[in-house]
């Protein structure tokens, strides 16, 4: 059976309440872009007469994850060929006509103008990336962004940096909580130093992210709350 994300379907897998939450299953599945597994006994579970235990298995056929870069510089052009290689959809958000350029970006969705009058609105499978040329708009950005069901979010800098972000964010009254939902300072630990490296480490953990590994414990949230 094949269930769409509005719900419809073609098939069927019997009908009736196991079909229905089936369907349900599956739209999680396509909410997260993981397969899943679903068992249940019909009677003690879901109050069936016929008895007996039922398990399905849902895997999710189309799962384009969308890459939304906040910032068009050396780092962004260096990630482009390779998350776009990876499956991703990219957008690339930036102020700068010189540096959003199709030759800079071939393929990718380029929204020119002020990032922050751009902002979309983010889902389970977009994932968001802050890489700008300036501090105060990674600021502003990261505060405007975290609140959203994203799939994943990270963004570029030392890690002093992240720290005072931290600080400010709970200053402006920012739930802590949402602080561990960001990866900061982003990328896998390559040793990595040119952007070309960067770019590397950063579409390894979007690859982690997408295929549902967890991110090890970062020190930096326990560090900003102090």
């Amino acid at each position: 059976m094949l269930v769409y994300e509005d719900g419809a379907i073609v098939g069927t897998v019997g009908g009736g309440r196991w079909e229905h939450i089936v369907c349900e299953q599956a739209l999680l599945a396509l909410e997260s872009g993981q397969p899943r597994r679903y068992s249940a006994h019909l009677t003690r579970d879901l109050g069936m007469c016929c008895g007996g235990a039922m398990e399905v298995y849902i895997e999710p056929l189309s799962t384009q994850h969308v890459l939304h870069v906040f910032g068009a510089g050396h780092v962004a052009a260096a990630l482009h060929p390779i998350v776009q290689a990876l499956g991703f959809q990219v957008l690339v958000y930036d102020d700068r006509d010189e540096l959003l350029t199709e030759q800079r970006f071939p393929g990718a969705q380029r929204v020119d103008g002020d990032p922050l009058r751009h902002l979309p609105e983010l889902g389970a499978r977009d994932y968001a990336l802050i890489v700008t040329h300036d501090h105060l708009l990674d600021q502003r950005l990261l505060e405007a962004l975290i609140p959203h069901p994203f799939g994943w979010l990270g963004m570029i800098g030392s890690r002093a940096k992240v720290v005072k972000f931290f600080i400010r964010l709970r200053a402006a009254g920012v739930d802590e909580a949402l602080f561990q939902r960001v990866s900061a300072p982003v990328g896998l630990d390559l040793g990595a130093e040119t952007p070309e490296e960067i770019a590397v480490s950063i579409a390894a953990e979007l690859v982690r992210a997408r295929r549902g590994c967890q991110r090890p414990p970062d020190p930096l949230s326990s560090a900003a709350s102090r």
